[in-house]
């Protein structure tokens, strides 16, 4: 990002320094959850005002004086930006060899590849969206930002170049950008709406804000402002951010038209350009200022490893951990940006760069090697490494047969040649049916696998957040076709229920638990008594629709352990302690308890059948993640391989002796 400084250091604005310690504050206070900066994301649209300002401004002058050089401009930016990013990249490496299960240290690799090429906001769009769970334990995470704003860099010379050897100058540059900045918005409104992941970290939805930085400078220069409306400009800009950081938080559709507030924001205190405002002028401002790159990189690591060592929530490691991210970027800032600005703006232009392009292949090489080395395995104690490898305990047919919400079901089985039981249900369903597999009385039989991830077994379910989904024609469709097959097999279902009745139970997906992403009929704006209802009355319905067919076996919910189990467990270890991943087995009964009203519904009404699996699951009024020392679940939620074994007496009871 160009939280670096400008590189005409005679040219220096204070205000523009200080607005970039505005900026990092507000998301590094928004990181660490600080109360009050739900919306401090926005720190970032700042930044890109800022940077578009800046570049448009040094390429404008440069080729007005006919002094501009495109391979100079690279090399600047190359060597404020890539020195302290690959020192980061080289600490995150390190961090995670000693800390990272060998399929997240290999990952890491990717990232440290994609971080130091600057494309790391394609790869991220491309994995999770920014504000979702996962997403946090990505260690540079935050370098999607700067892929955006190097993208940028690369792309905006050579656009204004074309424009004044075309136009002989710099009359069309204003039209130019203003196309530019409409055309960008426009793609940032629509996509926001249909794919706000790729909205969210592409640069053609982004640029928008970096071409209003560069028509700031185009007009402001024309703008004559007596000191009275300095203030009141600078102040306007100052309420614009401060109530996006207030307004907004991770559930606004970002960045859309709502980043409109803080660009206006940005947009409005360089436009005052008041030198010695107390706001921007103060000595902590600039100091902030000039650390806020190194401080953006070095604070988002010391985030996850934060949240990897469960203080994220604790208010007195957070205030530490606010005062480590400011201690590392003010000695990022004089020990590696400093000298590095200093050794490189001395030496030549071609040995620069062969040192820069030398220093990031070797980052670059070490991503490759974690990465080739598949997380190099061994690294760690062999019973954290036993822990972490049950993550991975899966069914190693889940990606070729667990359907997709908007794709057919694969319908896979498992076993011999006749058809013995049907598996219906969600990723719940989906994670135990090699168990089930194993309860089959004959080797002849087989499963009929028909999960589909996330997908309610709730005839007419509809759903909100998945384009084309086509869930509840999936449940139509398994209802109706089950009725033409052997009507002695049973079938089992299976679902995580509490979660479409009251949203997911995981501390990190507060932002899904506001609005139901599942309803049947009307969509309701929250998890209300009519949403409830109508969600349990469908599922006893489509129930009772199979159960005129065949034996049908509705499986109790899976207790949920809102952590995961063996990250937990390993990291725990790693740390040099134990710990137990689990719930009251009140607590279970609780979340689960209408539900369980509407099994037993079912049972009056169809005569359908009940497996328990917290009678295996829970002991001594606890369910547990763990038996015997490793995790019986790969995540929070979902049974691993080792889990399912558990339940393969439960599920025998499908099958009568003959």
């Amino acid at each position: 990002m160009s939280l670096a400084n400008p590189s005409v250091r005679s040219d220096f604005r204070p205000d523009i320094n200080g607005l970039r310690a505005w900026a990092v504050l507000a998301v590094l206070l928004f990181h660490f959850k600080v109360p009050g900066f739900g919306g401090g994301f926005v720190g970032v649209d700042v930044f890109f005002v800022i940077s578009g300002y800046l570049m448009t401004k040094i390429i404008v002058v440069g080729l007005i004086e006919r002094r501009f050089s495109l391979a100079s401009f690279y090399l600047a930016r190359a060597r404020r930006i890539v020195p302290a990013l690959l020192v980061v990249c080289g600490a995150v490496l390190a961090i995670g060899w000693v800390a990272l299960p060998p399929m997240d240290l290999a990952r890491l690799g990717s990232h440290v590849m994609s971080a130091a090429v600057f494309i790391s906001n394609i790869r991220f769009s491309r994995e999770a969206g920014y504000f979702d769970a996962a997403a946090h334990e990505k260690l540079l995470l935050h370098t999607w930002s700067l892929s955006v704003e190097w993208q940028f860099y690369l792309l905006l010379p050579l656009l204004l170049m074309l424009v004044f050897q075309l136009g002989r100058g710099a009359k069309f540059v204003p039209a130019v950008l203003v196309t530019g900045f409409v055309v960008s918005l426009a793609a940032s409104i629509l996509l926001t709406a249909s794919q706000p992941s790729a909205a969210f970290y592409s640069l053609p939805t982004r640029a928008w804000e970096m071409f209003a930085g560069g028509l700031v400078y185009l007009f402001a220069s024309r703008l004559t402002l007596a000191a009275t409306m300095r203030r009141l400009v600078e102040a306007t800009g100052f309420v614009l951010i401060l109530g996006s950081i207030y307004l907004f938080d991770p559930a606004t559709p970002w960045p859309s038209w709502r980043a409109l507030m803080p660009v206006l924001g940005a947009a409005l205190v360089i436009v005052a350009a008041r030198p010695n405002s107390p706001l921007t002028g103060s000595r902590p401002a600039q100091w902030l200022g000039d650390v806020s790159y190194s401080l953006y990189l070095w604070h988002w690591p010391v985030v996850v490893v934060w949240g990897y060592l469960g203080w994220i929530d604790d208010s007195i490691a957070v205030i530490a951990g606010l005062a480590l991210s400011l201690v590392l970027g003010g000695l990022s800032y004089r020990w590696i940006e400093v000298p590095s600005k200093r050794w490189f703006g001395a030496a030549r232009g071609r040995a620069a760069g062969s040192w820069i392009a030398l220093a990031a292949l070797s980052v670059i090489g070490a991503g490759y090697g974690v990465r080739a080395a598949e997380g190099v395995p061994g690294r760690l104690p062999d019973r954290v490494a036993a822990i972490f490898d049950e993550a991975q305990n899966k069914n190693p047919r889940a990606k070729e047969c667990v359907g997709e919400r908007d794709k057919p079901v694969p319908g896979c089985t498992y076993g011999g040649d006749k058809l013995g039981v049907i598996v219906l249900g969600d990723s719940h369903a989906a994670a135990v049916v090699r168990a089930v597999e194993k309860a089959l009385p004959s080797s002849d039989l087989h499963v009929l696998d028909w999960t589909v991830g996330g997908c309610p077994t709730v005839l007419g379910v509809a759903s909100r957040d998945v384009a084309n989904d086509r869930c509840g024609e999936f449940v139509a469709w398994a209802v109706q076709r089950q009725a033409a097959l052997p009507p002695d097999v049973p079938m089992l279902i299976l679902n995580r229920s509490a979660e479409y009745l009251h949203g997911p139970n995981e501390p990190d997906r507060g932002k899904d638990k506001d609005v139901p992403r599942w309803f049947v009929g009307a969509a309701q704006s929250s998890y209300n008594d009519q949403h409830v209802q109508s969600m349990l009355a469908g599922m006893v319905e489509t129930v009772c629709a199979i159960a005129k067919t065949r034996p049908v076996y509705f499986m109790r919910p899976v207790p949920e352990l809102r952590r995961h189990v063996p990250n937990a467990m390993a990291r725990a270890l790693l740390q040099g302690r134990e710990t137990e991943v689990s719930i009251p087995i009140d607590e279970y009964r609780e979340r689960n308890a209408a539900i369980w009203q509407a099994q037993d519904e079912a049972i009056a009404q169809c005569g359908v059948r009940l497996l328990d699996p917290s009678e295996i699951l829970c002991r001594e009024g606890r369910c547990s993640g763990e038996r015997d020392g490793l995790p019986i679940y790969f995540d929070d939620d979902h049974l691993n391989e080792r889990g399912g074994e558990f339940l393969v007496p439960l599920f025998r009871r499908m099958f009568p002796v003959q």
